[in-house]
């Protein structure tokens, strides 16, 4: 009740955001019903209807990630003077954000679950002339305690990823000499792309194999193409902080000025909170390159079908929303040094032109790299 209360008196950026979780929550939970309907309707298919419920798990995790995004950013979750007073501490604000993230993605769920009865003519009839009837299996019925089991699970993943995100947690003990955040994670990432890469080709030039029935038709390329893929992925998520970092460093190389020495060390500042997201939005462009250029093959258009694309789609805007967000929150967190340096005198283009370096520096890094990534991926899946 106290998060319903909260969210009438929120701010409408802050309304929209949490609008934003509310759809891409009913995206996921429409693919999630669509997966449970292909397995209604073919029972004896069981294990291709397990691997297309594993499918559906990348944009259930971009989900989440966008959800736990507009939880950091919420201000109506943060502390303030006099809120401890009256029993609403760190603790509790953790259990409001939680739950009001609870509460959003419940609402897309539900509006995925009335969306899908609708199609499937459990509602009004069939629309579209039952044109996807076959593809819902609206011929049998729907087993509702399985729908609302797959529906919670967004809600409760969601809603737990953000309560240990908000948590309150002490600050550990920086040892003297060492520079503060160094992201370690760069090595273990470079490794992890390498050793995907490998298997990819591996895999894709051993033959076709048996490829796996995932959502759409995408079933023409081996498991290890896929696997060798998501490697890579969790590879450039995993290595994003540490080339942030050294966006940073090289800003501030060769005698800096004022602003070079300013776009340096925000980003060396901010590299864990915006690298993580940014890893990720290249590795969903690697993705989404290497799939166009499969698409543009003789064999690419047969492997992609409708919730093919819904998945792809969903995954892109999350990671894309999610990297904004965690820009907000950079944002929102300097927000004291940005008016003590202009109580200083510091002028207003410093700023901007800080920013705009800092822009700079991580699309001359990160841009080639994706590009990279998704040619030497594209490789096994068209030659």
């Amino acid at each position: 009740m106290l998060a319903l209360r909260l969210a009438r008196g929120t701010h409408p950026l802050v309304l929209t955001r949490r609008l934003l979780v509310a759809a891409a929550a009913a995206g996921v939970g429409f693919l999630l019903l669509c997966t449970l309907g292909y397995a209604v309707g073919h029972p004896a298919q069981s294990s291709a209807s397990v691997l297309r419920l594993l499918w559906c798990v990348l944009p259930l995790a971009a989900a989440v990630q966008f959800a736990v995004a507009v939880a950091r950013t919420d201000p109506s979750t943060r502390p303030r003077p006099g809120l401890s007073a009256v029993g609403l501490g760190p603790v509790r604000l953790t259990a409001v954000a939680a739950a009001s993230t609870a509460v959003a993605c419940t609402l897309g769920s539900m509006v995925a679950l009335l969306f899908y009865l609708h199609l499937r003519g459990d509602i009004t009839g069939l629309p579209f002339d039952g044109a996807a009837a076959e593809l819902l299996a609206a011929d049998q019925p729907l087993p509702l305690a399985a729908a609302l089991t797959l529906l919670a699970i967004l809600p409760v993943v969601a809603a737990t990823a953000a309560g240990l995100a908000l948590r309150p947690r002490s600050a550990p003990a920086e040892p003297e000499g060492v520079e503060k955040p160094v992201p370690s994670g760069l090595p273990w990432g470079v490794a992890l792309v390498a050793v995907g890469l490998a298997i990819e080709t591996y895999a894709g030039r051993s033959g076709p194999g048996n490829g796996l029935p995932l959502p759409g038709r995408f079933d023409g390329n081996p498991a290890g193409v896929l696997a060798g893929w998501v490697l890579t992925a969790f590879g450039l998520a995993l290595a994003g902080p540490g080339l942030t970092y050294g966006c940073g460093r090289l800003l501030q190389a060769v005698r800096p000025g004022a602003t070079r020495l300013l776009a340096g060390r925000v980003l060396m500042d901010e590299s864990r909170r915006i690298g993580r997201p940014l890893g990720v939005v290249s590795a969903v462009l690697s993705g989404t390159l290497a799939a166009a250029a499969l698409y543009a093959s003789d064999s690419g258009p047969a492997a992609f079908g409708p919730l093919t694309g819904l998945g792809a789609a969903l995954v892109m805007a999350c990671t894309t929303a999610t990297l904004l967000t965690a820009a907000l929150e950079s944002k929102q967190c300097r927000a004291h040094t940005t008016e003590a340096l202009l109580r200083l005198g510091a002028p207003p283009t410093v700023l901007r032109t800080a920013a705009l370096m800092r822009a700079g520096a991580l699309l001359a890094v990160f841009l080639p790299l994706t590009w990279i990534v998704a040619e030497l991926a594209a490789l096994p899946l068209t030659g």
